[in-house]
């Protein structure tokens, strides 16, 4: 399992607390449902004092027209619990909504925001639970068990004062096993609190295997394993429900004790009540509404221990909704820092070191250079040399570990994320394309672009004649993460994208890896003047030393240190670990 990002210790009220005052921004609609909920409480009251009017007046009285007028408010009464128990079921759930939208919204955005070092380390499958699986538990405790629990409070005391008045001594008995049964649910939820945490890890280890096998699924197929990832996954669903197992084993350990109370209250009510019917201490129709209370006392009882297990759940899922919105975000904006306007081409590295977060070695070690206006930089080297790395502080997707980079003199600290990032483009190694058209893909970071445009970077990629040639053009649908398309032909729609932009700063991290050699030479001669026009200064990533012989000046990296930069001629005849590196290029040239 990977490991979670830790996350920073908060004075912040606890996370149960934070999602009750988030119910301010619904106070009408909650006002309402606690409205409907005491309106539900009096007419549930008031039922039991209609049936012994009815039979002590009527019945016994033989009056039937007493009778009959308990009978009509018994109707209006049922119609009444009826229309405020809607009521207050109703706004309590547009209530849990609009929290729930809220807390998606909240964390999604979080998420947005969090730096590459937080998602370097979170699991996406432990974020996808928080947001779906975690809220869900916080809205149907808000929706159903919260409601629940605040009508059995009020009805418990409300039908406690009216057992006082009707006969204390039976109530006494009746209200025994009000503090027995609190005692037992607390002791529940105390005790189980890490078990459904437990629950939500198991569920998120779950997706985790889930959601890799979805992404993954040609690489099963192609080596056989279609049995051994189905072991992996019931593995996991084995050890979710044994989890879950336990929950219920606790469940069992405490509620049957509940309703063995109630029921022992039950029948000592009606042994004494009865005896004090005989002794004519009590008449009959006040023995019956006392039953009816008594049912009334009790299913608030069960109706919170019901509630009990949902509420520990929403507990827990609380705090890991908290911990993703509470943590903290690495990259941020330093107070008084100005936009990034106009870049001279000047981009200093001054003795930069930098060292991954959770990594033991530095991915970089003392780098300085500097660059010209206008400059065309290729930075070369082999896997893991360093050379993502120093495009990703460019953009501050990570912060310098010591030293410092400077744009035309200024630390990029100093100037505003959104100024900055918008006016680098920036093409990944990794091809990222999102459901929807081609052209909108193209168009990401500029929506409003018109399709003129759209077409003019589509061809400096490359890539205009296939799209031209496919039934629907610039309309038509890509699949999930691309699928459909090549490796080359989503780079080059990622190329385009970048080139769309209002860059100054032009990035390109090994963009041409997928593409053959004569389409990548097509794409950087069409890039070459593009980049020495729009662009201040230009950084390519790259692995072919055929990609990169214009270069102004090339960096050669080896294990996070730049060993050489000058042009290919001059790296030719100075550094021996270059012509390593284009001695084994060219063999495998050959050898093809």
């Amino acid at each position: 399992m990977v490991q979670q990002p830790e996350l920073q210790e908060t004075t912040s009220p606890q996370p149960i607390q934070r999602v009750l005052g988030s119910l301010s921004t619904y106070r009408w609609t909650s006002l309402g449902a606690l409205v409907s909920l005491l309106l539900l409480t009096v007419a549930n009251a008031v039922t039991p004092q209609l049936f012994r009017w009815g039979i002590d007046r009527g019945i016994v009285k033989q009056n039937l027209q007493i009778v009959f007028y308990s009978a009509g408010w018994l109707v209006i009464a049922a119609i009444a619990r009826g229309v405020f128990n809607f009521g207050q079921s109703y706004l309590a759930e547009a209530a849990s909504q609009g929290v729930a939208y809220d807390l998606r919204n909240q964390i999604f955005s979080k998420i947005q925001n969090l730096s590459f070092s937080y998602h370097d380390q979170a699991q996406t499958s432990q974020l996808l639970t928080r947001v779906t699986s975690d809220i869900e538990q916080i809205r149907t405790f808000i929706g159903t068990s919260l409601i629940q629990v605040i009508g059995a409070v009020v009805t418990l005391i409300t039908i406690a004062v009216i057992l006082l008045i009707m006969n204390w001594e039976l109530a006494f008995i009746t209200l025994t096993v009000v503090p027995i049964s609190g005692w037992l649910m607390a002791r529940f939820i105390t005790r189980n609190s890490k078990l459904f945490r437990q629950i939500q890890e198991q569920l998120s280890d779950l997706n985790a295997v889930l959601q890799e096998n979805l992404l993954g699924v040609r690489v099963v197929k192609a080596f056989v394993r279609e049995s051994t990832e189905t072991r992996r996954y019931t593995a996991r669903n084995d050890a979710l429900v044994k989890a879950n197992m336990k929950t219920i084993r606790a469940i069992r350990n405490t509620f049957p004790f509940i309703f063995l109370l109630s029921n022992l209250v039950t029948l000592a009510v009606f042994a004494y009540g009865g005896a004090q019917v005989i002794g004519n201490r009590f008449s009959i129709g006040e023995l019956v509404a006392f039953n009816s209370y008594l049912v009334l006392i009790l299913q608030p009882i069960l109706l919170i221990g019901f509630a009990a297990p949902a509420i520990a759940q929403a507990m827990t899922s609380a705090d890991r909704v908290y911990e993703v919105v509470d943590a903290e975000v690495e990259i941020h904006d330093r107070p008084g820092a100005v936009p990034f306007e106009i870049c001279g081409g000047r981009i200093t590295f001054e003795n930069v070191s930098f060292r991954y977060p959770g990594a033991t070695t530095e991915a970089l070690k003392n780098v300085s250079f500097e660059t010209k206006p206008k400059e065309l930089i290729a930075v070369l080297g082999m896997t893991g040399s360093g050379k993502s790395t120093i495009m990703n502080l460019i953009a501050r997707f990570y912060d310098v570990t010591t030293g410092a980079i400077r744009i035309d003199g200024q630390d990029v600290r100093d100037f505003t994320l959104e100024s900055l990032r918008t006016h680098i483009g920036i093409v990944f190694q990794e091809t990222t394309l999102f459901s929807g058209t081609i052209r909108e893909n193209i168009a990401y970071a500029k929506p409003n672009a018109t399709l003129e445009q759209v077409i003019e970077v589509a061809k400096t990629a490359q890539i205009h004649d296939f799209i031209a040639s496919l039934p629907d053009g610039y309309e038509t649908i890509v699949g999930e993460r691309g699928i459909g398309l090549s490796g080359g032909q989503k780079q080059r729609i990622a190329i385009a994208r970048t080139l769309l932009t209002d860059y100054s700063i032009l990035i390109l991290d090994d963009s041409t890896s997928a593409v053959d050699a004569k389409t990548a030479a097509q794409i950087q001669a069409e890039l070459d003047e593009l980049m020495r026009q729009k662009a201040c200064v230009t950084f390519v990533v790259a692995q072919r030393i055929s990609t990169v012989k214009n270069a102004d000046r090339i960096f050669l990296m080896d294990k996070g240190r730049l060993v050489a930069q000058g042009t290919h001629e001059e790296l030719m005849q100075t550094s021996p670990l270059y012509g390593v590196i284009l001695e084994s290029q060219v063999k495998q040239k050959e050898n093809k």
